[in-house]
């Protein structure tokens, strides 16, 4: 009976007792830059590797999603001082991409309700400020120009990597971006939805910028 009760003291002592600590883990360890040997210089974009899309809401139903097919940029790359970095793009507004759209539609959308093609036949950016945030990646802030209103628009960027001229292609680096802006802050407020209400497409546009540059013919091989 002794040995019972003895045994069964442990038990509950065990049972009563906070279970072990975890093990401490180390913190985590800051992302590290990506690869790349891609030297300092004057860069354009390659316009087979860049793309602009915009998502909007639409009814609250779904994420209306679009692009431009065609882009012109250009980089001033120094991956030794990132803030002094510079880049300036340009889209062609007609190059509207709205995937297989019904009759009509793309022809509103380039009208005067919207971009109004005809009078403003581009969009532009022109960066102002880079501030690194990160080993890899940056926010940038730039004057945007869209149916002809500029104001500034602030990009998170991501710097994904590069490399140095060779035997298959020059200089090259490539490059992320995400932002958000407001039609309306650009004139473009026909068809929001009234307060409290879904019906319309929604003010905020979700913007995403996926970008090669170049720089240089490749080498000798």
């Amino acid at each position: 009976m002794k040995r019972l009760f003895t045994a069964c003291a442990v038990l509950t002592l065990a049972a009563c007792s906070p279970p072990p600590a975890a093990p401490v883990q180390d913190a985590a360890k800051p992302a590290a830059a990506p690869a790349s040997t891609a030297p300092a210089g004057a860069y354009t974009v390659d316009h087979s590797h860049a793309s602009v899309v915009f998502e909007v809401n639409h009814l609250g139903f779904s994420h209306y999603t679009a692009g431009f097919d065609k882009l012109d940029g250009k980089l001033a790359f120094d991956p030794a001082n990132p803030a002094a970095m510079t880049v300036e793009a340009t889209i062609d507004v007609a190059s509207l991409d709205v995937n297989t759209p019904p009759a009509g539609f793309l022809d509103e959308l380039l009208g005067t309700m919207f971009f109004d093609a005809k009078q403003f036949p581009t969009i532009t950016f022109k960066s102002t400020k880079v501030e690194p945030t990160g080993p890899a990646t940056a926010k940038v802030t730039g004057d945007l120009t869209l149916h002809g209103v500029t104001k500034p628009v602030t990009l998170d960027a991501t710097f994904n990597g590069g490399w140095s001229a060779n035997a298959y292609d020059g200089n090259r680096v490539g490059f992320s971006a995400k932002g958000v802006l407001k039609r309306s802050d650009f004139g473009m407020g026909v068809g929001l939805p009234a307060p409290g209400t879904t019906m319309g497409v929604f003010d905020d546009v979700d913007v995403a910028i996926e970008a090669e540059f170049s720089n240089g013919e490749k080498t000798a091989g």
